[in-house]
């Protein structure tokens, strides 16, 4: 499985598919960093782009060893790259370019929802989730994949209570709803018992 595809494209190569995702993953961080910095008050809000900040630093920080792993042993099995992912990577840059170029304007808070719930529900989440579970087995996707909804879930209450859009809350919900009926059985499960 190898080669191009009719269209031209060809798979890439997974430490650089990682060393995209972990930068993706730091601008992503930045960007919440700059939402805190944005939307001080009121306290809940804060917090809530502090908590986000800290969960994508986890996620460079997971991406970060991956990249190590990959560099001490280049001969590692790994599988082919999805020609997809490629696509995935650049629809995230997009996202990050818009989001990072409004919230250097003005921005208000529904709109920071709204680009953050993009991002949140973007491809290359499934992406990285792979990538943790190819490298370093089930047990850390589903801490991934946890983290994942519990994000997505902390995000449309922030909505309901503080956004102004009920549109944009139905989305959030149909969003969190599909990462439980594609993760969250195991990973609600084990939330629950560690509560």
């Amino acid at each position: 499985m190898g080669g191009r595809t009719p269209s031209g494209e060809r798979p890439g190569n997974i430490a650089e598919l990682v060393r995209d995702a972990m930068q993706l993953e730091r601008r992503t961080m930045e960007l919440y960093c700059r939402f805190e910095l944005l939307f001080q008050k009121p306290e809940p809000v804060k917090a809530f782009w502090l908590d986000m900040a800290e969960h994508e630093s986890r996620h460079v920080g997971a991406l970060t060893l991956v990249a190590g792993l990959l560099d001490c042993d280049e001969a590692r099995e790994m599988p082919e790259v999805p020609i997809s992912a490629r696509r995935h990577v650049a629809h995230l840059e997009g996202l990050l370019d818009q989001a990072e170029r409004e919230a250097a304007g003005d921005l208000c808070l529904t709109r920071a929802f709204e680009l953050t719930l993009e991002i949140e529900s973007s491809e290359v989440e499934d992406l990285v989730l792979d990538l943790l579970q190819v490298l370093r087995g089930g047990k850390e996707r589903e801490r991934a994949a946890r983290s994942l909804i519990h994000d997505l879930s902390d995000l449309s209450l922030m909505i309901e209570r503080f956004g102004d859009d009920p549109s944009l809350l139905k989305r959030a919900d149909r969003v969190v709803e599909r990462e439980l009926r594609r993760h969250g059985a195991v990973a609600v499960q084990r939330a629950r018992r560690s509560a």
